[in-house]
């Protein structure tokens, strides 16, 4: 994924700059700008991103927010930029008071490392006081790369990104929850399957007995399940190698003849009027001699089949389908010179 790569990039860079960045306006310059460039807005069209934004509708003089990204002359997201070293804190926040009176479903709080994001899901118009989305850029996760891609100006919908925001915001929740029950489970947390397996009455020391049971049940069940993650991920590695390991066994029975290697040089004479000779590339196989367009199996050129009974060209098609072509001798190939050079334009040739 092209977002995922940039998004990587842009942590690189934060990571190696950000000892040299003391001030919120530098934040802003270095990681900022970048990341809302990433999500494909023109940084340096105001009408798209505009700087200092006010939404001039009553509040307190001089009061802005640092960016507003516009869609059809309204705004879509504000955004609040503080310091890479300071905590992110929406209580101290001018958002809160920029949401209620502008158009935008969404906010952003960021220091150009934490991302917080929000929209109104406990009262319309009213800015929630929890994020519904956040992430760190330095320890990115996949599934923060698909809710961050929802943003992006080539697919951001609003509606969409509603309907997802209240299950992000619950299953955040949930999930701090349950880490909490199983560092520390409650007494109803333990009850709840005490009761289901324990025919006794639940008395206060059984359920300290029960307490021990359940973290040590979710302690081997977390490690049971990393584990089999780590083995199905080490055994995937062994089968990829071993297919390497037979495709190596395969190529070393393969011997390149004296006359494929004429032939090869037949094909690259007429192609050079369009390609250059470098990017011509052969692929000897058991099957036949195959000759690419920068060692590409997705790009192939022509198929020659030399050492039967019978000599063939593979030519191919927009679909690229091979079709065989009965020569008599090498030489023939110069009788196939126009679809040769009509191959390479299925490509696109730099």
């Amino acid at each position: 994924m092209e977002l995922q790569t940039q998004l990587k990039s842009l942590a690189d860079k934060i990571n190696q700059l950000k000892d040299k960045i003391e001030t919120e306006e530098s934040t802003k310059h270095a990681f900022v700008l970048p990341f809302i460039n990433l999500l494909g807005y023109d940084t340096f069209n105001p009408t798209e991103v505009v700087p200092e934004f006010t939404a001039d509708l009553g509040l307190k003089k001089g009061e802005k927010v640092d960016y507003a990204i516009i869609q059809n002359e309204e705004p879509i997201l504000i955004i609040e930029c503080k310091n890479w070293k300071e905590k992110l804190s929406v209580h101290s926040s001018q958002l809160f008071r920029y949401f209620h009176v502008s158009k935008t479903r969404f906010a952003l709080l960021t220091n150009g490392i934490q991302y917080q994001f929000f929209t109104d899901l406990d009262e319309k118009n009213k800015m929630d006081e929890k994020p519904f989305f956040e992430f760190d850029i330095t320890n990115l996760k996949d599934s923060a790369v698909n809710e961050i891609a929802k943003f992006h100006k080539s697919s951001f919908d609003v509606n969409k990104i509603l309907d997802n925001a209240s299950s992000l915001k619950y299953i955040k929740e949930i999930r701090k929850q349950i880490d909490v029950e199983i560092q520390n489970p409650s007494n109803e947390f333990v009850r709840h399957f005490a009761s289901k397996i324990y025919s006794g009455r639940l008395t206060e020391k059984v359920i300290d007995e029960f307490t021990e049971l359940v973290q040590k049940a979710f302690g081997q069940l977390i490690g049971e399940k990393i584990n089999e993650r780590l083995h199905f991920a080490l055994n995937k590695e062994v089968i990829i190698q071993e297919k390497d390991q037979i495709e190596e066994i395969e190529q070393s029975k393969v011997v390149t003849s004296d006359e494929e290697l004429e032939a090869y040089r037949i094909v690259v004479a007429i192609l050079r009027r369009k390609l250059p000779t470098h990017r011509i590339v052969y692929r000897d196989t058991q099957s036949y001699f195959g000759i690419l367009l920068d060692d590409n199996n997705r790009k192939p050129l022509c198929r020659l089949h030399l050492n039967g009974g019978k000599k063939y060209i593979g030519l191919f098609n927009n679909d690229k389908n091979e079709t065989r072509q009965p020569i008599e001798t090498i030489d023939d190939i110069y009788l196939f010179e126009k679809e040769l050079l009509e191959t390479v334009g299925l490509y696109e040739v730099e």
